[in-house]
């Protein structure tokens, strides 16, 4: 019930957001972006099974599998194969603005997705995309085209190794990191390489 309410107070205090920017005309010109920060969680009484959460794809909330991070984002209805994150918004929001994204690359590891939203444009691509969570005894996993890898249980000296290919198999059941050892070592020298130490996070 506690959750329930949570989705429709938010559903209401977004649609009087949208109400408002349409009675000073200026809806038109607004791009809504509606999003989460996490694939969904079983925390505070929530039940995903309850709320028919996605199915298709494996894990909650602080899983690197697809399930604990992939969020809605595009238009209902809309299909895009665009591999996107979170910290390509501040690059859209600057090309949104009409400025050059291309002298703060070095700054940012987005990319603006603007062409994607527009439909205008030419989408630039990522070579990979990169996690790390340091809770859980420690977790990683990098992305690259239709391959993703996941290191689990970190911190305790021996980790593991997984290997998915999202294309063929999006809930990430098929392990296949004994079938292809070199792609494993290939996206491991990503995952090594992008990893910062820090004293906060060890």
């Amino acid at each position: 019930a506690q959750f329930a309410a949570m989705i429709t107070r938010l559903d209401t205090y977004v649609g009087q957001i949208i109400d408002k920017l349409e009675e000073l005309g200026i809806s038109e010109k607004t791009l809504f972006i509606f999003t989460s920060d996490n694939g969904p969680h079983n925390e505070g009484g929530a039940d995903p099974t309850f709320f028919n959460t996605e199915e298709r794809l494996r894990g909650l909330k602080r899983a690197l599998y697809e399930g604990g991070m992939r969020v809605p984002y595009i238009e209902a209805g809309s299909i895009s194969d665009l591999m996107a994150a979170g910290w390509d918004m501040m690059p859209t929001f600057v090309e949104l603005l009409g400025e050059d994204t291309n002298w703060r690359e070095e700054a940012m590891d987005g990319l603006s997705i603007l062409p994607t939203l527009t439909g205008k444009g030419e989408q630039r691509q990522h070579d990979f995309l990169y996690w790390e969570f340091h809770e859980e005894n420690g977790r990683q996993a990098v992305r690259a085209g239709d391959w993703k890898l996941i290191r689990q249980n970190i911190k305790n000296g021996n980790p593991t190794h997984e290997l998915y290919n999202i294309a063929e198999d999006p809930h990430e059941d098929n392990n296949l990191a004994n079938t292809y050892p070199d792609k494993v070592e290939e996206l491991k020298v990503i995952m090594d390489r992008e990893h910062i130490h820090s004293d906060i996070f060890n």
